[in-house]
């Protein structure tokens, strides 16, 4: 019989603590044990003590060790840790690895170390003075929730968050995310029901070659095919979205979808990995040959990074079936391919002064106000013709306009428009919209689409979704859309799907779990945020609740400085103290709120003997450089560090007083004031682990 390999997620994290120089004894142990973890060079060696029997050690060299679980039952071995030789077998005392009785998922957790006994009487004291939370839940749905039968009793004390998070050591992660939902207002069936693996199972608590094959042990545990797959893992153990999916996430990523889907999640909850693993799924499950996915994102490098990603998760066959683009170059090269006769321009600033210039003066309304109705109202309804604007909507405008004012106004449109055409020039609506008119039309697309994906659709707005329902007709697995209302910082392009053709109804869903940021920097950005109204891409309101963090560290370190030159001079000092712990430089991103300061604080490090590797706005990210990166707040967006450093956080420059003071009214400088709010938020969790809030002067109003 084969022996089956199995490695966990915990190991790689370990693998990747580790220092540089036992990295390649561990790679060349794991490469063996991978090829005959039977094989007679293998020393299995029992740890006295350890509350799970079949925890084994084995020798990687003088003093590393591994720790693997061999089942009585089965030719099954697991790989759950590398340590050094004493942490490893404290480790291995202290963890079991078994099969939850109701779900059938393995689960790996530590055994408390106080006595059965002391908890139930805690427990019991607890009910009579408190109220514990989870009173109401019987002992099988605890289990169900992912609770081990020997932590029910302990689980049975908790009565706040700041208790379940004093115990998450001790839980299985599935567990505690379970527990979390329910504190934070969710029911135990609406927890269970989020699950892919909700439906009951027969479980054999022995079986552990079964158990690995189920959904949520997978997110979990990995069956290694080969030598290749496996050293791809080890030279990236940090990507674990390459290979390990929560549950939530594979439940949205796999399987046949009866129509549009939306997914919302707070930043780090993976929702481009979600994104890109239902774009492989598809194309290796459902695109028939001749046909491929699109998969479209707002900004040229966001589509360069997703393609480089893509790389590492798909073969040859299924990248040849997606194609990755951001919209405004896929609208380009087809209107080229059907003769457009127009050129989109970005930039219309010249037009828009030469038309608001013949504004009736009578109106004495601001520059401003007319280039945001137009963005705002036009635009998104479509409208060409006075009579339109007469009828149109003009919910969430600060500024009413009688019937007279609305043809006064109509006449600065009038001109922008008739100053455009002399120029065969477009905006990008208008392309989007022109382009949605050939499809209808009966025009080609530059492929044969079997499904669209949307990434970042926060940053997109109604013609570019009324452009997508042309791109591919209703059906199955149509179209799948990623977004987060709190991380818009294109614009104010807020979006109906439903006004635009793609129902979503029955198939909308949120990631809660962030797997990239500590939960004390996601409290820190989520309180940017905290009381302001977020839009859901269908007309409703997003919130935060239940976002949670697994990860924890320290509290962002905020310092201010008298100069630009002290805030310098302690980057540079911070950078060489990270260089003498070991730290890799390219894991370190400082950034800065526009491209003039970013430029001034890459010079100033250059002066003081920094070397930077600058985040242009074309282009993806380079490993190879082993610089410190250097990037605006809007570059960082879909990429993530290590740490992160936020420099000049200043008065004025954040948030960044011309985006406020050009708002035409009180409306428009709050929207503002929430993309600003915004940036910053997208900005802070990039950072995986620590980040730095760093100000030279008057201190940004945000940072208070």
């Amino acid at each position: 019989m084969d022996a089956v390999v199995a490695i966990s997620n915990d190991f790689f994290k370990c693998f990747a603590k580790l220092p540089r120089a036992q990295q390649g004894n561990v790679m060349n142990f794991v490469s063996r044990f991978q090829n005959d973890p039977r094989a007679s060079g293998i020393n299995y060696e029992k740890i006295r003590d350890a509350r799970d029997p079949n925890m084994r050690s084995v020798r990687i060299d003088q003093k590393y060790r591994g720790i693997v679980l061999k089942p009585e039952q089965g030719n099954i071995f697991m790989l759950l840790w590398v340590d050094n030789h004493d942490d490893a077998y404290d480790w291995a005392r202290r963890h079991k690895c078994n099969i939850n009785p109701e779900t059938g998922t393995l689960q790996i957790y530590a055994v408390s170390a106080v006595d059965a006994p002391e908890v139930e009487q805690q427990a019991q004291k607890v009910v009579e003075e408190r109220a514990p939370t989870f009173e109401m839940l019987k002992d099988r749905e605890l289990i169900r929730l992912g609770v081990p039968e020997e932590h029910i009793s302990l689980v049975r004390t908790i009565c706040d968050e700041g208790e379940l998070d004093a115990v998450e050591s001790n839980l299985p992660q599935e567990a505690y995310e379970g527990l979390f939902f329910i504190l934070a207002g969710s029911s135990y069936d609406q927890v269970i029901a989020d699950r892919e693996a909700a439906t009951e199972v027969e479980v054999d608590i022995d079986d552990f070659q079964a158990a690995l094959e189920r959904v949520g042990s997978q997110g979990v545990f990995v069956i290694v095919g080969d030598e290749i797959e496996l050293q791809e893992m080890l030279n990236a153990p940090l990507q674990q979205w390459r290979v390990f999916l929560h549950p939530s996430q594979r439940k949205l990523a796999y399987g046949v979808k009866n129509g549009a889907v939306r997914v919302l999640g707070g930043a780090g909850t993976g929702k481009t990995v979600v994104a890109m693993h239902r774009a492989k799924w598809l194309a290796e499950n459902l695109v028939p040959d001749g046909q491929k996915i699109l998969f479209t994102t707002f900004t040229r490098n966001l589509a360069q990074d997703i393609e480089q990603n893509l790389k590492s998760i798909c073969d040859a066959q299924a990248l040849s079936k997606i194609e990755v683009v951001n919209l405004d170059q896929w609208v380009s090269r087809f209107l080229k391919r059907n003769n457009y006769d127009y050129v989109i321009a970005h930039n219309t600033n010249t037009y828009w002064d030469a038309a608001i210039g013949m504004a009736p003066v009578e109106l004495n309304f601001p520059d401003s106000f007319y280039r945001e109705e137009w963005g705002r109202v036009i635009q998104p309804q479509s409208i060409t013709t006075v009579d339109q604007y007469k009828k149109a909507s003009r919910v969430g405008r600060g500024t009413r306009l009688n019937r007279m004012q609305r043809l006064q106004v109509w006449s600065v449109f009038e001109e922008y428009r008739l100053l455009l055409e002399q120029e065969k020039k477009r905006e990008v609506d208008d392309a989007y919209r022109d382009a949605a008119t050939l499809l209808r039309n009966g025009a080609k697309s530059t492929g044969a689409y079997f499904s669209v994906i949307v990434d970042e659709a926060q940053d997109m707005g109604t013609q570019a979704f009324n452009l997508v329902r042309q791109i591919v007709p209703e059906g199955a697995n149509d179209i799948f859309i990623v977004g987060d209302g709190h991380q818009r910082i294109y614009g104010r392009n807020k979006v109906v799907l439903s006004h635009c053709g793609i129902n979503i109804r029955g198939r909308a869903r949120k990631l809660k779990i962030n797997y990239r940021t500590t939960d004390e920097i996601r409290k820190w950005a989520v309180n940017l945020l905290e009381g302001l109204a977020v839009d859901d891409l269908d007309g409703g309101e997003d919130d935060q609740q239940g976002y949670k963090s697994l990860l924890h560290g320290d509290l962002p370190r905020i310092e201010n400085f008298e100069t630009a030159e002290q805030q310098s001079g302690f980057i540079a000092q911070f950078l060489q103290e990270r260089q003498r712990q070991d730290a890799a430089l390219h894991d370190i991103c400082i950034v800065a709120r526009t491209k003039r300061e970013r430029d001034d604080i890459g010079q100033r490090l250059k002066g003081l003997g920094v070397s930077v590797y600058l985040l242009e706005k074309e282009g993806a990210d380079s490993e190879k450089q082993n610089h410190v990166r250097l990037a605006t707040m809007h570059r960082v967006k879909g990429l993530e560090f290590e740490e992160m450093v936020l420099a000049s956080l200043n008065k004025g420059l954040v948030p960044l007083g011309v985006a406020l003071d050009s708002a035409g009214d009180p409306v428009e400088r709050r929207q503002a004031d929430l993309e600003e709010r915004a940036l910053l938020y997208v900005a802070i969790t990039r950072s995986k682990r620590a980040a730095l809030l760093l100000s030279c002067g008057m201190v940004s109003p945000y940072l208070g």
